[in-house]
C-alpha cells in the first residue's frame, strides 16, 4: 500500500480550506484518509501562523513509515525544515524563444547605433559660426524686370480662364 501525505479539500465554493492528511494513493482526493495531520487555509495572509498548521511529530512518523508527500505538502515541510525539497529544473522551458532573441538583438543594435551616433556627435568639433559673406547686390537690367512682371500676371490669369470654361460645358447624360 503506497501512502501519500497530501491535501484534501474542504470548505465552500470559492472558499478553499485544506486538511493535510495521510491517505492511500489510490483513494480519492477528498475521500477516505488514514490520519489528519494538520490544516492549510490559503485565504489567510502568507505571514499568518494560522495559515499552515500541522503536527510535526506525526509528520516525522509517517515520513519514517514511507509516506511520500505531494509537491505542495513538500513545500510546507521544506519551510518547516522537516524534509528538503529539490528545486525543479526544466532548462528547455525557461529558454527564450527565437522571436524574443531576435527582438533583443534588434534592441541591442539600436542602442549601439544610438551610442555610436552620440559618441560621433560628441567627438566632432562644434561647427564654427559662419560669417555672412558680403554679397554684391545683383543688378538686373530694367528690360528683364519688365518681362518678369508681365509674365507673372499672365500665368495667374490662365488657370482662371480655363476653369470657368469647364464649368460652362453641360455634362452629358446617357
Amino acid at each position: 500500500m503506497s501512502l501519500k501525505i497530501r491535501l484534501a479539500r474542504a470548505g465552500a465554493k470559492k472558499r478553499p480550506f485544506y486538511r493535510i492528511v495521510v491517505a492511500d494513493s489510490r483513494s480519492p482526493r477528498d475521500g477516505r484518509y488514514i490520519e489528519k495531520l494538520g490544516t492549510y487555509d490559503p485565504q489567510l495572509p502568507k505571514g499568518s501562523p494560522e495559515r499552515i498548521k500541522f503536527s510535526e511529530d506525526r509528520v516525522k512518523h509517517w515520513l519514517g513509515v514511507g509516506a511520500q508527500p505531494t509537491d505542495r505538502v513538500l513545500r510546507f515541510l521544506d519551510t518547516a525544515g522537516l524534509k528538503k525539497r529539490e528545486a525543479r529544473v526544466n532548462p528547455e522551458k525557461g529558454k527564450p524563444r527565437q522571436k524574443r532573441l531576435d527582438r533583443e538583438e534588434a534592441k541591442l543594435k539600436a542602442v549601439e547605433e544610438k551610442a555610436k551616433a552620440a559618441a560621433e556627435a560628441a567627438a566632432a568639433p562644434p561647427p564654427a559660426p559662419e560669417e555672412p559673406a558680403a554679397e554684391a547686390p545683383a543688378e538686373e537690367t530694367p528690360a528683364a524686370e519688365a518681362t518678369a512682371e508681365e509674365a507673372a500676371p499672365e500665368a495667374e490669369a490662365a488657370p482662371a480662364e480655363t476653369a470657368p470654361a469647364e464649368a460652362e460645358q453641360p455634362a452629358e447624360s446617357s
